[in-house]
């Protein structure tokens, strides 16, 4: 990978952790994604216009159906990572959200393309696990009552996590498509994609409008955190596409874990920090290993 993507992706790693510690502490549904959304499309509407000025009126169906496809998949990541978080920890979910999505994707390769993996992917897989083990609590599971609510927590914190990580999956590979093949810009991607999840997001707002405006006066400022900064960080991961590798740049976002696991462990208070730096570190290795072999 060139040290440009490299340095893009670090960057990007670093902003994802950051807008996710927000959204957590806004402990925010659907209506938080609607309200991150909308301010998505005002703040950004300066910078989509100018790029997509002369641009997106040349766009044929093809451009279009990539636009629908990845904001949907984007609005499903975002509503069960939020319903993540409110079920259980930061440190638990993310990890196993971003460590998920590239394991994910190795395995169907494995068993389904036929494609094969060398003794570093396999080290890679072990990490993956290991990494994972060590976020739910390590050694600690078996010494905790199996109706124990903290194991309990962990579980749905993993169950949420995975689950994300396969739509992280399905829209690293939809828009890295888009922006390798297709040479579609990474800023209009981003920023159209929005056009499509506002709609889809609007009838958890409307259903209650009272409960929203309540909701909204409490989370604004993090919905502004997180439409300001989290379209930098995934444009610059699809810049880094265009230069390197779709397989090297989507496991090598991973980085990100540390920073949420350093970062969030501090910010929120979370139990068991130690253990989980350890284990996201675990999965980071994979998901690398997993790219190189």
């Amino acid at each position: 990978m060139p040290a440009s993507a490299l340095a893009l992706v670090i960057l990007a790693g670093l902003i994802h952790a950051i807008w996710n510690i927000a959204a957590k502490k806004a402990g925010g549904d659907a209506r938080f994604a609607a309200f991150s959304s909308l301010l998505m499309m005002l703040v950004w509407a300066p910078v989509g216009i100018w790029v997509g000025w002369n641009i997106v009126p040349a766009w044929g169906a093809t451009e279009w159906v990539f636009i629908f496809v990845s904001g949907v998949l984007h609005v499903l990541y975002y509503v069960i990572l939020l319903r993540g978080y409110r079920k259980a920890d930061l440190t638990v979910v993310y990890p196993m959200a971003r460590g998920s999505g590239p394991l994910l994707s190795s395995v169907v390769a494995i068993l389904l393309l036929g494609e094969r993996i060398t003794g570093f992917g396999v080290l890679g897989v072990i990490a993956v696990v290991a990494g994972v083990f060590m976020i739910a609590g390590g050694p600690a599971l078996f010494r905790v009552a199996q109706n124990s609510a903290k194991k309990a927590m962990v579980h749905k914190g993993m169950a949420y996590g995975l689950l994300t990580g396969v739509f992280i999956a399905g829209y690293t590979v939809v828009d890295g498509y888009a922006v390798k093949l297709l040479l579609m810009s990474p800023i209009l991607i981003d920023y159209f994609g929005n056009f499509v999840r506002l709609p889809l997001l609007l009838p958890s707002v409307l259903r209650d409008r009272a409960a929203a405006a309540v909701l909204w006066r409490r989370q604004w400022k993090y919905a502004l955190v997180v439409a300001t900064i989290s379209p930098v960080g995934y444009v610059l991961v699809l810049y880094a596409m265009q230069v390197a590798p779709l397989s090297h740049v989507a496991p090598a976002r991973e980085v990100s874990m540390l920073f949420a696991a350093l970062i969030g462990g501090h910010l929120l208070g979370e139990g068991d920090r130690g253990l989980r730096i350890a284990g996201a570190a675990c999965i980071a290795f994979g998901v690398m290993a997993l790219a190189l072999g």
